[in-house]
């Protein structure tokens, strides 16, 4: 299968955007397709509300960002991507028909992926050209934040095709769970239509508001849930004889009345109810408001559970080390002159970089240079694998210089210099260049020294990272010695 590039979306809405946003923060292009022309603001909109959370979610360096068009042509966008979502809604001949008139134009690689949250693949297939690449890729919303990806094949289905849908799925940082056989309504969507069915009753009898239902999750089982399953959670309610003692203790009570697994009628009044009960929990705030809110609290969950590696935690973590070996190779393979100092690390003013003043904040400089450092530390074999053997360059300076005024938006890069090197030691010097003028915002020093955490002391680099480091110490040995490089902070007298 193809290397994706480019993604085309089959409809916008909500998950439409939501795939848009994500796809373009991680680089790919997208062709967006929509009959209503209107459309195209309301996904550049979405897109927009979308960017400070993701900006927040990794601080690993991006690939350039991708490009975003419309076209009110579904022809025009399937003959040009190298892989389509389709967002349209959950109406089955509507699904068929437009699934079938991409599939003809659509070069027969190209992975056709519904999101649709219960329809079942097979059905989707009828009546498309190349009914192998057809898969469901489930997503979940706010897609641009939540990373699990149901994949669910058809009769027709490739392993192919689920394969390469899983590994570009994985590519923009999402979570590929490959459901095993088609079955309505997948598997999540059963769970929590589950939950949701006895949520109905308890509103429609009286037994509780909403407001009471959500508290009952969110204070409880919910905080549970964002790294361990129910499966799991009962597994430890066990307690050292685990999911069979448990089973053999609180397995009778399945057998009573606790719950209805069929939907009560959705009477005007039942409807009422959820309608004011959810509008009071609102408070007034209106849908993006919320939507930041929640995108904000998905943002600190995630990273959260990074230092454990577990459950979205992981999926972040697995992207980042991607990302990182990816800059540091982009790096190495751009065309730079060795003797001068090396382009390491560019970006732009995210908004969530800026402080009360709207400049870039302080610590932010120091995040920056310290990008560029990761990208040559990788370049010369300072690696996780190098880090993981219990060798590392500890900082034991460093030092930030601003000389002009950075402003969100503003995109820029990083050199760095190395002004000196022996057997333990690296000195760095970097400059932050503002694209738009030229102007260097401001300069940055780094002083390493080699240790082996193991033995807990300085010690020489190895052969063949020294040699490296002496090259480019070497390569810029003619440079001009950076303008205050080794200058302390001091307060001229009068």
């Amino acid at each position: 299968m193809r290397q994706v590039k480019t993604l085309g979306l089959l409809g916008t809405g909500v998950i439409g955007g939501g795939w848009a946003a994500r796809a373009l923060h991680f680089g790919i292009d997208v062709i967006a397709a929509d009959v209503k022309p209107e459309m195209e603001e309301w996904i550049r909109n979405s897109v927009e509300n979308a960017a400070p959370a993701l900006a927040r979610l990794t601080s690993a360096p991006l690939p350039p960002r991708g490009k975003l068009s419309f076209t009110t042509n579904l022809d025009e966008m399937a003959a040009k991507v190298d892989f389509i979502q389709e967002n349209i809604p959950e109406q089955l001949p509507l699904k068929q028909r437009i699934l079938a008139q991409v599939s003809r134009v659509a070069a027969a690689d190209v992975i056709i992926a519904s999101s649709t949250s219960g329809l079942m693949p097979t059905d989707l297939q009828k009546d498309m050209t190349a009914p192998e690449r057809l898969i469901v890729g489930h997503p979940f919303n706010p897609v641009y934040l939540l990373p699990l990806v149901e994949l669910v094949g058809g009769e027709k289905t490739a392993a192919a095709s689920i394969e390469a849908a899983a590994e570009f799925y994985t590519y923009i940082g999402m979570h590929a769970l490959r459901v095993r056989r088609e079955v309505p309504g997948h598997l999540t969507d059963r769970l929590q239509e589950a939950l949701w069915r006895e949520i109905l009753h308890m509103v429609n009898e009286g037994v509780a508001t909403t407001r009471e239902l959500d508290e009952s999750i969110i204070y409880g089982p919910g905080l549970r849930w964002a790294a361990m399953g129910t499966n799991q959670i009962y597994h430890l309610a066990g307690g050292e004889p685990g999911m069979r003692h448990m089973l053999h203790q609180f397995g009778p009570c399945l057998k009573w009345p606790w719950t209805k697994l069929e939907a009560p009628e959705l009477t005007e009044e039942l409807i009422d109810r959820m309608v004011e009960g959810t509008a009071e929990q609102a408070a007034g705030r209106s849908i993006r408001e919320l939507e930041r809110l929640r995108d904000n609290y998905l943002v600190a969950v995630q990273q959260s559970l990074k230092p454990f590696n577990i459950g979205a935690g992981a999926t972040l973590n697995a992207l980042e080390a991607r990302l990182y070996n990816e800059a540091a190779a982009r790096a190495q393979t751009s065309v730079q002159d060795p003797n001068q100092p090396l382009k390491l690390f560019e970006g732009n003013v995210s908004p969530e970089w800026v402080d009360y003043n709207g400049h870039m904040t302080d610590y932010r400089y120091q995040h920056v240079f310290g990008e560029a450092v990761d990208v040559l530390f990788r370049q010369v074999g300072i690696d996780d694998a190098y880090r993981a053997a219990g060798h590392a360059p500890y900082t034991v300076e460093m030092k930030v210089g601003f000389r002009s005024e950075m402003k969100q938006g503003d995109a820029f890069y990083v050199t760095t210099q190395v002004v000196d090197a022996d057997d333990k030691r690296l000195w760095l010097f970097h400059r932050l260049h503002r694209v738009a003028d030229g102007v260097i915002a401001a300069t940055g020093e780094h002083l390493f020294l080699h240790v082996d955490a193991k033995a807990a002391k300085a010690t020489p680099f190895p052969t063949e990272l020294a040699a490296k480091l002496a090259a480019l110490k070497a390569a810029h040995a003619n440079l001009d010695r950076p303008e205050g490089a080794g200058r302390g902070i001091a307060m001229k007298k009068a």
